[in-house]
């Protein structure tokens, strides 16, 4: 048997958790809506951190919406590509990072990721190009790069078709859009 006073307490309680002066309705026992004059975040920087929290199917979601309002730019492209490679979707990683690379071909970031897509998928001599690329755009000021580049160059030059080799390589993420292949130690 549930008492007046313990029912009046914890309406005062829940009123006082509420608060005062939110615009919220006390008599509408449904969640609020969308606040109409709220300004909304842009997508790209919401894509961005959900791609440093390791969110990619998020992140992709916030890249579509980015798309919306600023249209398929090559930034956009190269958002939900990089995305895509995050969760192995090597196929449409690899071309929406070459459409990105169509769209706006000065980003190294983007000829980086497209090298990582290529190494992945076993196609060493052309990442080794993309990355000797993404190195001069970038003129070998990020070390990610380079490392990529010699990791590519090693790789296929010590390339056995005889044997069978383990892969000793993993994928590594630096910053919003940035992989980097290590080996395992």
């Amino acid at each position: 048997m549930i008492r007046t006073s313990s029912i009046l307490f914890l309406t005062l309680a829940l009123t006082g958790c509420t608060g005062q002066g939110d615009g919220v309705s006390r008599d509408n026992p449904y969640a609020p809506g969308v606040a109409q004059n709220g300004d909304a975040v842009d997508g790209m920087v919401v894509g961005h951190r959900l791609m440093d929290a390791g969110e990619y199917e998020l992140a992709i979601d916030a890249y579509s919406r980015a798309a919306v309002t600023q249209g398929m730019t090559a930034e956009v492209i190269a958002g939900i590509g990089s995305a895509n490679l995050g969760l192995g979707r090597l196929g449409t990683a690899e071309r929406l990072l070459r459409d990105a690379i169509e769209k706006d071909e000065d980003v190294p970031e983007v000829w980086n990721n497209l090298g990582v897509v290529l190494m992945e998928r076993g196609k060493t001599a052309e990442a080794a190009q993309v990355f000797r690329r993404a190195y001069a755009i970038d003129n070998g000021q990020s070390d990610s790069i380079r490392d990529n580049l010699r990791l590519a160059l090693a790789k296929s030059d010590n390339s056995d078709y005889g044997t069978e080799n383990e892969q000793d390589y993993k994928l590594v993420r630096r910053g919003s859009s940035d992989y980097l292949i290590r080996k395992i130690p």
